[in-house]
């Protein structure tokens, strides 16, 4: 029997604490340390509620990172970089005044007893990696696992970096960015979600729920709505904002749902929020490069990467009821067969197997 210590930053839409669950429920013993409560309300196993850096500066130094970044192409992940002193030294007071509290979960907790050090996010506790670097020294693997946008806009911790035994991600073009990633299905437990709805309704109701609307390329899909309405009977819920357990429900209820399309910083595919809608047997659009949709086995999501083939998709959908019914049946098998917690468990064991 492993013992996995998940470190995250965040519980970032409820994956890492799937690995967690994945873990215990496949035979080994994990923990989940975040650092911070994720205001969505997601499950937590150990929040240790640390204040977030000054939200207001935070804001405004990662505006900046990404204005700079969306300037320049990258074809290979960079190293974080202290924009400036003053940046430096606030994180050096930051990661002082946290460090007691670190400390004390770090014994109260027992977590110095795990085997694997399982870093969500590529980050330590630290912004140095100073607790890394000594669980290194003390025999202890470490694993860091890259989401969303950790590679494209933050970049990677240096000294966490060349310590790591095995570098993961769920996202495909991370794979490009960096190449010792290895690429693994994170896990779902789809028990969680309301059953389907039966339509009462004869507006066909289409769902998008972004996290960020620039990421997701909302103003997009919401011109391709306006024009769409025009010519069908359609109700469109545009969900910001609302409360886990409420968004579940109401998706629930919907007929069509579409995850992303056209959105920056380089962000293709789907994420939890695609899951969720594939498990409960409702067709997904999001959109994926040619080389994405095609390496992806066989593929559920319905591919629409700008204005005229989402358009195009979402007639369709809303225009053959079958081909909306037959998409769902497709969804619900694919999830089973590549995020169920057996298969991916049974794929991170192989993995750990070959790198540590």
């Amino acid at each position: 029997m492993l013992k996995i210590l998940h470190i995250a930053p965040l519980n970032f839409a409820g994956v890492p604490y799937d690995f967690y669950k994945m873990h215990n429920a496949c035979g080994d013993e994990s923990r989940i340390v975040t650092l911070h409560q994720n205001e969505r309300v997601f499950p937590e196993d150990i929040c240790l509620d640390l204040p977030l850096p000054n939200q207001t500066l935070a804001k405004f130094l990662r505006r900046k990172k990404i204005r700079s970044l969306e300037e320049k192409e990258r074809d290979t992940a960079h190293y974080f970089e202290f924009r400036n002193l003053f940046e430096k030294s606030y994180y050096k007071i930051y990661d002082f005044l946290i460090q007691p509290k670190i400390e004390k979960a770090i014994s109260e907790y027992g977590l110095n007893d795990f085997d694997i050090i399982h870093y969500d996010g590529g980050l330590d506790f630290y912004r140095d990696s100073r607790q890394a670097l000594k669980w290194k020294k003390q025999g202890k693997k470490i694993v860091c696992c890259y989401y969303g946008s950790d590679l494209r806009i933050r970049g990677l911790i240096k000294e966490l970096d060349e310590i790591s035994d095995l570098n993961l991600t769920s996202e495909y073009d991370h794979l490009s960015l960096k190449k010792d990633l290895k690429y693994l299905f994170y896990p779902y437990d789809a028990s969680e979600l309301p059953a389907k709805k039966e339509r009462t309704a004869e507006a066909i109701k289409i769902v998008h729920s972004p996290t960020n609307r620039k990421y997701k390329g909302t103003e997009l899909i919401i011109s391709v709505i306006d024009k769409i309405k025009r010519e069908r009977n359609i109700e469109f819920l545009l969900m910001e904002n609302v409360d886990r357990s409420k968004l579940l429900e109401i998706k629930s209820e919907c007929d069509i749902s579409i995850d992303q399309v056209g959105g920056t910083m380089g962000g293709t595919g789907y994420g939890k929020a695609g899951l969720e809608t594939l498990a409960m047997s409702i067709p997904t659009i999001t959109n994926m490069t040619k080389d994405y949709a095609d390496w992806l086995p066989e593929n559920p999501f319905i591919v629409a990467n700008n204005f005229d083939e989402l358009y195009k998709s979402l007639i369709e959908l809303i225009d053959n009821e079958s081909y909306r019914i037959e998409n769902g049946k497709k969804g619900i098998e694919w999830v089973k067969k590549y995020h169920s917690f057996e298969s991916v468990n049974e794929n991170l064991m192989k993995l750990y197997r070959e790198k540590i």
